[in-house]
């Protein structure tokens, strides 16, 4: 049995749900095993990452486990068969592992909401936008270094290309008026948030600086979910190192947190709409509005 010297997220959060399920069936690790016929080391070692489990061994478990819940168990079964290859292996030596497993899990997909309070969310970045971004913020990195960032950005960003995925954003307007590269960078951000909210799947909502204290929710925060309730991840963004939380306590709370911002935002772009739709203060209005002053 070979072990992994290097674990990603998709592997870890397979073996905490697997461990999960164990717990909520009351079973030590010594029986969990023996109701599948496996020793205790083995499956420790696949709930902590460290192996794979074969797809009718993970069915298996999750049956002795009382595990009912049928698309759950898909997904499971999902992670478990993955390779975990895709575009994001080429940068392998340019990328810390959590970067990487970030742009495994947006791959992975169903659902994005994103809060953000002084940037432009990563997935609504233009390139312009992104390249000033990372020159101000990483003033050690070579030229080469800016440009692979700026690629493996536009990378991700590639996830809007599939009709099945949905995206969420709830912008504060601080963000709007930071000026990232210059107004010039800064209109054609603008310009390609309001393009942006024309995709079916995308809403863009700006929150608004009378919004009060509610609006200044700490962290920037970042949920993705495959679809599956209970297998959100939400992704709290730290300028040195971002945080993962995928216990359902902090999912129900970021959850209600993203619907208060969502409440307390202005109506999300609606670029189609007539004229007098826009008489009452919106999203679009806002950044129309901000978009003229630079």
């Amino acid at each position: 049995m070979a072990l992994r010297t290097l674990i990603t997220e998709r592997q870890r959060r397979l073996g905490a749900e697997l461990k999960k399920l164990r717990l909520k069936a009351e079973l030590s690790i010594a029986d969990g095993g023996k109701r599948i016929g496996m020793g205790a080391p083995h499956l420790s070692h696949i709930e902590a990452g460290r192996t794979a489990i074969a797809a009718d061994r993970l069915r298996d478990l999750v049956d002795a486990y009382g595990g009912k819940n049928e698309p759950y168990v898909d997904e499971l079964v999902s992670m478990a068969e993955s390779s975990g290859k895709g575009w994001w292996s080429a940068y392998r030596k340019s990328f810390p592992q959590f970067t990487l497993d970030l742009a495994e899990l947006e791959s992975r997909a169903a659902h994005l909401q994103s809060h953000e309070t002084l940037l432009i969310p990563g997935l609504l970045q233009t390139e312009s936008y992104m390249r000033a971004l990372f020159r101000s913020s990483l003033p050690d990195a070579s030229e080469g270094d800016i440009e692979t960032a700026v690629r493996f950005r536009l990378a991700r960003q590639e996830i809007f290309a599939s009709a099945s995925v949905t995206f969420h954003a709830v912008i504060h307007e601080a963000a709007l008026r930071i000026s990232v590269g210059g107004p010039h960078v800064m209109r054609g951000q603008l310009a390609h948030l309001i393009r942006a909210a024309e995709r079916p799947d995308t809403d863009i909502q700006i929150l608004p600086f009378e919004s009060g204290a509610r609006a200044w929710f700490g962290t920037p925060f970042l949920i993705l979910g495959p679809g599956v309730p209970g297998l959100e991840t939400v992704v709290l963004e730290h300028p040195v190192e971002s945080l993962r939380l995928d216990d359902d306590k902090s999912i129900a709370h970021y959850g209600k947190t993203f619907e208060g911002l969502s409440k307390s935002a202005l109506p999300a772009v609606v670029t189609d709409a007539s004229p007098d739709r826009h008489e009452k203060r919106d999203s679009w209005g806002l950044i129309q509005h901000i978009l003229y002053t630079y």
